[in-house]
Formats: C-alpha cells, structure tokens, sequence
C-alpha cells in the first residue's frame, strides 16, 4: 500500500519537529452489503475505503491526522503540520523488521470473488425460511454483509506489520404480529471467515430463529416486575458483561479515573466462580485479529480469575498513562480513528453445572434466553437491559414466555450476586461503539444465575 520510503520519510518530518513516537496506520477496504425487505432488496451498496492515519505522540499526549491523499508530499507535509507544536527534534535512520501477522483466521473463498448472484440467493432462502415458519410471521427483513480489509502498521520503532482480515455477517428480524400487536425476533451470527460461512451456517436456521423468537413472543404475557433470581442464557447473554463490566475494565477509562474497577487489580470483585477473559486469537472469532490495531499481537488476557481482578485492556498510551505493557488490546473503525483500548472476544468462561440443573434449582424468577439493546454507565457500571425473549420460572420449571422484561442493576454487583456458572458456552456476535468508533466483537457466556435483579415490567408478581 506504502513505499518504504514514503513511510520513512513521513515519520521523519514528524520527529523531526520533535514527536517521540510515530505511527502509520495504511488501510484498504472493501465492503458491502445487502437489504431486503419483504423478499426484495431494499439497498444493495458496495465500496472501497482507501487511507492513511498518523498518529504522533510526545509523553503522554497525542495527535491524529488523516488522509485518502497517499501522495509522499501530501504524507510529509501532514505529518509536519500534526507536530509542529512540538519542540525541535532530529531524524533518524529507520530499518523496518517486516512481518506478517499471526493467522488465526483462515479463509477458503473469498467474499469479495464470490459472484453477487449467490449473495442474492442466501436473502431469497432466508426470506423463505423466515417468512414460512408461521402464518402470523408478517415481515422480515435480511442482510448480508462483508468485509475484506488489508491494512500496513509501521513505527518509528522500526515496526512493519501487515494483516489481511476477512469477515462477514447475516441478519434476520421477524416480525410476528396477533390482535393488533408485534413483537420481532433478531439473529444475526458473524464470523471472521469467507463465504464458506454459510455452508457451515444455513441461512434457513438463522432465519428460522428469528421467526421462532417473534413467535414465542407474540403469545407471552408481559413480564411481572420487583426484585427476583434472574437466569441469563449463554452466548448473547454474555452482552451484559461487555457492556457493564467490560468497557470499565478497557484503560481508556481506568486511566482517567472513571473507572469502578480502578485501582482494584489483585482484589476480589466477582463471585468466586466467574472468570472472564478476552481472547484476540479465537480461530474465525468475529472479534479475533492477529495483531491489534497499534501492530502488537492479539492475546487471551485473563481478566477476572475466581473472582479476582488480573488484568485491564491496555493499549501503548494509556498503557504509559498507567506504566502498564499493552495487552494486545487496541483497536480501531478505520484509518479515520486513533485506537484505543478495546474488547476483541469477551466471555465468562465455562463453569461445572448443567443448565437444566440451574433452571431446577430455581424456585422463581425470570429465564432471559436472549437480550436486546441497553445502556450502561461504565464510571458506575450502572445498566439496563431489554429482554428479547424471556420466560417464567416457577418451581423450578420452565413455564410461560414473557415480554416487556427489562433487567436493571450494576456491573460490580451482578458479577458478586452470580450464584451459578453452567458449562455451555457459547458466543454471540455484535458492533461495540465507543470513541475509536465501530468494531466488531464477540460476546459470551455460559447460562448463569444472578440471585437477585431488579426486573422491570408491566405486571406486579405472579
């Protein structure tokens, strides 16, 4: 994508005017998406994405800028200007260690030569599968989405890195409607592989899933409310973590202060039987990369072990802020944005019980099969969250699906009020938007039980 001499030349009008540290992030990406609705596509948009951030840094302070201009004058002169706040420096004769980056994702068919007739026919297959599933199935919407991005990490600490990542996804929402109400299912499974995806993933079962969702939905009742056990089932149900616990564990927070897990390393913060870990290098993770966005290499960080906090996600310059070494942890949207320390693949790792076990065990409370969308204050951990499809338990039973459920409550205190871990972990796939903008990541969980969690809905106990 770079010359080696536009590289060098770059990072020398930088330091130059005195930058202690210089970084070039070159990427080249190819996307594209289609939408149907109701069977017919509704979008169909593709393109390319072509350029250049730098990023200089000078003690604990930095600089961005960026450009799809790749000219070496345009480079040079961008360069200059971003650090010309800063005191007189020298250049330096730079030799580049050149690499590769780990694969940890392998591909066998490209997206990108794979004709868009086949793409089409995976929306036509869902929309079948979707919208035969039940008579009172009234709309669904699909999309396909790709992604092929090829990006050049060089320093002035003599890095050059490339890496190739490949990664596409596929979303159903049903809508079941009854009485002249609706209710919607979603699914949307990604992965970091090529079109072979589907042939491990058949378009009928995540459209099927989706219908089964709006279904089940559409006869419950809505959701009793008040103080109660609350069961969370593996996979998507891990997105509680990553919101409420994950981001104040991410040192773009810890470093400021506006963290609650600040200062906590080595202390008990969760029950004893949670451990959480965030791992760069699952194989085809929809999270996983081989190197980070700064060019340091993806690992599994072990963030909570028994309970105890081991580690935050640190990227280089929060990593200086808190004399921390980075974790493998930063990441990035495009060339548009400075990275900063993010999750890749986040999850509570596996416990000892069997999930029929956990629902038995439970006298009463609510069975949250999968979450929708929330919020959460990461300087509080403070959340709340909607229940896509949830379920009574009554006398350790399974009873009536319910709706309307949402659960409200705080990171640091659900992860002490977690009575019980199963062994079925499972991941579930999702964009994580934060101030380096939007990535995607993976978010996991066995089932677990928190003994007791505000659940709000319309109903009094029942």
């Amino acid at each position: 994508m770079l010359s080696e001499r536009v590289v060098s030349n770059t990072i020398n009008a930088a330091m130059m005017k005195g930058a202690e540290f210089v970084e070039i992030f070159a990427e080249d990406k190819l996307t594209g998406n289609i939408k149907t609705v109701a069977g017919l596509v509704e979008d169909s948009l593709s393109g390319r994405d072509y350029g250049v951030g730098i990023r200089i840094i000078n003690g604990l302070k930095s600089i961005y800028a960026y450009t799809n201009d790749t000219s070496e004058d345009n480079m040079v002169r961008l360069a200059s200007n971003a650090a010309q706040s800063m005191k007189e420096g020298s250049s330096r004769e730079l030799v580049f260690n050149k690499k590769g980056a780990p694969e940890y994702n392998m591909v066998d068919k490209l997206l990108s030569s794979t004709p868009r007739a086949e793409k089409l026919e995976l929306l036509k297959r869902a929309y079948a599968s979707a919208k035969g599933y039940s008579n009172l199935i009234t709309q669904v919407t699909s999309s396909y989405m790709e992604e092929e991005q090829d990006i050049l990490i060089a320093n002035s600490e003599g890095l050059w890195i490339i890496d190739k990542r490949v990664r596409t996804r596929f979303a159903v929402a049903s809508v079941a409607s009854l009485n002249g109400e609706m209710q919607q299912g979603y699914n949307a499974p990604g992965a970091s592989m090529g079109f072979e995806f589907y042939s491990i993933n058949p378009v009928e079962k995540i459209a099927e899933e989706a219908s089964r969702i709006a279904v089940e939905m559409i006869h419950g009742e809505y959701s009793p409310s008040g103080m109660m056990p609350v069961v969370i089932d593996n996979g998507f149900g891990g997105v509680l973590f990553h919101e409420a616990c994950g981001h104040a564990l991410e040192a773009s927070f810890v470093s400021k202060g506006v963290s609650a897990f600040g200062g906590k390393l080595g202390e008990l913060v969760a029950s004893p039987l949670v451990t959480a870990i965030d791992d760069g290098t699952i194989a085809n993770g929809w999270g996983t990369t081989g190197i980070d966005d700064e060019g340091t290499p993806t690992r599994r960080n072990i963030l909570i072990e028994n309970g105890v906090l081991k580690s935050y996600l640190v990227d280089k310059l929060n990593g200086k802020r808190m004399d921390m070494e980075s974790t493998g942890s930063a990441r990035r949207q495009s060339y548009r944005f400075s990275p900063t320390s993010r999750m890749n693949n986040t999850f509570i790792a596996n416990g000892d019980m069997d999930p029929m076990d956990i629902i038995s065990n439970t006298e009463y409370g609510l069975y949250a099969k999968s979450l929708g969308g929330g919020s959460v204050d990461p300087a509080t951990g403070d959340f709340n969250f909607a229940v896509m499809e949830g379920y009574l338990i009554k006398n350790g039973r399974l009873t009536k699906p319910l709706r309307g459920a949402t659960i409200v409550g705080n990171g640091v205190k659900v992860l002490e009020l977690i009575d019980a871990v199963g062994n079925n972990l499972a991941l579930g796939q999702g964009m994580c938007g934060a101030e380096s903008g939007s990535i995607p990541a993976n978010v996991g969980q066995p089932m677990i039980r928190v003994s007791s969690l505000t659940v709000g809905g319309r109903n009094g106990d029942i």
